[in-house]
C-alpha cells in the first residue's frame, strides 16, 4: 500500500464524497498561486531596482557635485561619481537578474500546471463514471428490494386466503407468486450484476486515487524546494549586490585616502598665486615737501614682505 502522505485525506466514509480531493486540488492551487505571488513579486523588485539604478546614473551624470575642486579632492570626487555610477549599473543588471528568475518561476509553475492537468482530468472521469456506477447500483438495490417485499406480499397473500377463495381466485395467487419471484431474481441478477461493476469500478478508481496521490505530493515537494530555493537565491543575489557595492564604496574610500589636504592647498596657491610680496603701505606726503624733494624713491615706498 502505498506510504504517500496524503491518502491520510482519502474519503473513508463516502465513496461518492470527492472532500479529500478537492482539500489536496485546493491545496495544490493555493501553492501554484503562492508562486504565482512570488513571481510577480520579483517583477515589481526588478522595477524598483531598474528605476532606482536609471535615477543614480542620471543622478551622478547630470547632477553637479563639487566640480569646481581641485587635485586631489576632484579626483576622489570623480572616483566617487563614476563608482555611483556603476552602482545604478549594478542595479539594473539586478533587475535583469530577477525578471530571469521570475521566468523560471513561471515556467516551472506552468509546468507543473500542465503535467497536473492531465491527472486531474483521469481523476474527473473516473469520478463521473464511480458517481454514475454508484447511481446505478442504488437504484437497483432499491428495485431488488422491492420485489422482496412484493415476493413476501404475494406469499403472505397465498397462505392467508388459502382456504378463503376460490379455486380460480387462489390460481391468480399462485400465479402473481410466481411472477414476483421471477420479478425479483431478475432484480437480484441486476443487483448482483451492478454490484460487481461497481466493486471494479471502486478497486480502479482507488488504485487512481492512490496513484494520483503520490503524484501530487511527490509535485508539492518539488514545488516546496523549488520556492524555497528560489527564496534562498533571491537573497544570495541581494546579498551578492550589496558586497558589488561596498566593494565599489570601497574604490571611494581608498581614492579619500589618498586625498591630502596640503597639496590641494598648495596647488590652489601655485595656480593662481601673484607674487609672494604685499602692496607697500600709502604714507603721508607733505605737498611743499614733495614740491622740494621730489625723488622715485619717495614716491614708491618698498613693498613689504608678508608674513606668516
Amino acid at each position: 500500500f502505498s506510504r504517500s502522505l496524503f491518502l491520510h485525506i482519502f474519503p473513508s466514509t463516502d465513496l461518492t464524497s470527492t472532500v479529500g480531493y478537492d482539500s489536496i486540488i485546493q491545496h495544490l492551487n493555493d501553492g501554484r498561486k503562492n508562486c504565482k505571488e512570488f513571481e510577480d513579486f520579483l517583477k515589481e523588485r526588478a522595477i524598483i531596482e531598474e528605476k532606482y539604478g536609471k535615477e543614480l546614473i542620471n543622478l551622478s551624470k547630470k547632477k553637479p557635485c563639487g566640480q569646481t575642486e581641485l587635485n586631489t579632492l576632484k579626483r576622489s570626487l570623480d572616483v566617487f561619481k563614476q563608482q555611483i555610477d556603476n552602482v545604478g549599473q549594478g542595479h539594473i543588471q539586478l533587475a535583469q537578474t530577477l525578471r530571469e528568475e521570475a521566468k523560471k518561476m513561471e515556467d516551472f509553475r506552468e509546468k507543473q500546471k500542465l503535467h497536473r492537468k492531465k491527472i486531474e482530468l483521469i481523476m474527473e472521469a473516473i469520478h463521473k463514471n464511480r458517481n454514475l456506477q454508484y447511481k446505478k447500483t442504488m437504484e437497483a438495490k432499491r428495485l431488488y428490494e422491492q420485489r422482496c417485499r412484493d415476493k413476501d406480499e404475494a406469499e403472505q397473500a397465498v397462505h392467508r386466503n388459502a382456504s378463503l377463495v376460490t379455486q380460480k381466485q387462489q390460481e391468480k395467487l399462485f400465479l402473481k407468486l410466481a411472477q414476483t419471484k421471477s420479478a425479483l431474481e431478475d432484480t437480484d441478477r441486476s443487483y448482483q450484476q451492478s454490484v460487481t461493476t461497481m466493486e471494479k469500478i471502486r478497486e480502479e478508481w482507488q488504485n487512481e486515487h492512490i496513484k494520483a496521490c503520490e503524484f501530487f505530493e511527490t509535485q508539492e515537494c518539488e514545488r516546496i524546494n523549488y520556492f524555497r530555493n528560489a527564496l534562498w537565491l533571491h537573497v544570495n543575489q541581494l546579498s551578492l549586490g550589496c558586497v558589488q557595492n561596498d566593494e565599489k564604496y570601497e574604490e571611494i574610500r581608498k581614492s579619500l585616502e589618498m586625498c591630502s589636504i596640503e597639496k590641494d592647498v598648495d596647488f590652489f596657491v601655485n595656480l593662481r598665486k601673484t607674487g609672494s610680496l604685499a602692496p607697500a603701505p600709502v604714507v603721508y606726503e607733505n605737498y611743499y615737501n614733495a614740491q622740494r624733494n621730489v625723488t622715485p624713491a619717495a614716491r614708491s615706498p618698498a613693498p613689504v614682505p608678508i608674513s606668516r
